[in-house]
């Protein structure tokens, strides 16, 4: 299984990715019916949102790591 660090950095690209390419998304539907178009960018939108939610569900997931107070070592006595 991946470390959740790679998977959260390969989701924030997809995401990243996706994002962009709304724009172009356009351009490739405009010769499509507006049944399709619509569809599409339906489509491209839910996508978009499911990634999202991936996304947040794995920062959640992730543990700390920085340490907390609480989890500090004891001193070592004299």
């Amino acid at each position: 299984m991946l470390p959740p660090s790679y998977r959260i950095a390969r989701i924030q690209k997809t995401l990243h990715w996706f994002e962009q390419d709304m724009a172009l998304l356009n351009l490739r539907l405009k010769d499509l019916s507006r049944e399709r178009q619509s569809s599409a960018r339906q489509y491209a939108a839910a996508l978009i949102t499911h990634t999202r939610a991936e996304l947040n569900r794995l920062l959640e997931e992730q543990p700390e790591t920085l340490p907390q107070p609480e989890d500090a070592p004891c001193e070592p006595a004299d």
